[in-house]
Parts: structure tokens; C-alpha cells; sequence
């Protein structure tokens, strides 16, 4: 199954502050991000960004907040899960019930808060893919750890290009040719 923007969802968890420091390959995290974010915003992908408990870790990291579309909504929660905060659960559903039911997820830990949310909304019959390369743990062997989990339980392990370029379908567009200078 190929991800299509008019059915996509743009789900980024948990880039913040007094978190990012910590995390392995972060820079290439936050730039993968980053491209998933414009090609989200070029293409009208829908954009929900999630901080677990800001007061402890801060915000969302300026790069990816200078990045955001308009209209993305940042909610905070204290669950792992986003799926079990019921304003990102609402959202999430909200959007799926518009036909927005490929959920595509960046962000960090790999093995705690993208695992379990990403676990929990397949469990809830959306599709879920993982941008491998725009996520991220302390450690490489957790980031292992979880795709090996979500592959088993049925999730997609996807890179940023493949999501990118299977949303914008084509060269021949303007789309294409305004995301296309990212990839070099």
C-alpha cells in the first residue's frame, strides 16, 4: 500500500527541548523532520505535534516549530501514548473519520512514547507508518528494539524520501519541483 496525502496524517512526537540533546543521530532526526513537515505543508497533509510534559522537557525544538504549517496543532500529554490522551485520540479520529487514515509518525523515543502510540493506533485499525530515519532513541539498540516490534505487530518502517515522494506521486508537478531541492 502506497501513503497518499489526501489520506495521510502527519503525527510528530515529542522533539522538545531537554529532550533533544540526548538523543542519537539528533540533528538528522530534526532534519527529516523538518522535510516531512514541508512536504506535509506543501501537500495539505494534516499535522498534530505532541510534547510529553512540557514543563518537564521543554517545548518543541525551535527548527521544527519554524517549520510548522499554520495549521498543526501542538497538544501536550503525560501519557507514552498518544493514543491515550483523549484530545490527540479525538484528533487523530477526528481525521481518520474525514477519510485521513494513514498515520505517519517521526519523532522520539523510538521505543517508549513513537512505539506505544504508534502500537495503540494500529490496534485502532489506522495505518501506521514509521519514518525510520526522521526517529530516534538514546540509544541505536532501542531503536531496533522498536522497529522490530512494530514490524511484527504490523506497522510500516518507512524512510522520509519514501513517504515524500509516495505522497507527491509524481515529477511532473509543482509540487515535485518545490520539494524536490530538499533532497539534495
Amino acid at each position: 500500500m502506497l501513503l497518499d496525502a489526501k489520506h495521510s496524517h502527519l503525527v510528530v512526537v515529542d522533539l522538545q527541548e531537554r529532550l533533544m540533546p540526548a538523543i542519537h543521530d539528533g540533528e538528522s532526526v530534526l532534519r527529516n523532520a523538518r522535510i516531512l513537515l514541508a512536504a506535509a505543508a506543501r501537500l495539505g497533509v494534516p499535522v498534530t505535534v505532541t510534547e510529553q510534559y512540557p514543563k518537564g522537557l521543554g517545548n518543541t525544538v525551535q527548527p521544527v516549530q519554524e517549520a510548522l504549517p499554520p495549521e498543526a496543532v501542538i497538544l501536550a500529554k503525560t501519557a507514552f501514548s498518544a493514543a491515550r490522551d483523549a484530545r490527540i485520540a479525538e484528533r487523530v479520529t477526528t481525521l481518520r473519520s474525514a477519510g485521513r487514515d494513514q498515520l505517519v509518525v517521526c519523532g522520539t523515543e523510538a521505543h517508549i512514547c513513537v512505539l506505544q502510540s504508534a502500537l495503540e493506533f494500529r490496534r485502532m485499525g489506522i495505518e501506521v507508518f514509521v519514518a525510520a530515519d526522521a526517529v530516534s532513541s538514546r540509544s541505536p539498540q532501542s531503536v531496533a528494539a522498536a522497529c522490530a516490534r512494530l514490524l511484527h505487530a504490523g506497522c510500516h518502517w518507512v524512510t522520509t524520501e519514501m513517504v515524500a515522494f509516495e505522497w507527491m506521486g509524481e515529477a511532473a508537478t509543482d509540487d515535485f519541483r518545490a520539494l524536490a531541492p530538499l533532497f539534495r
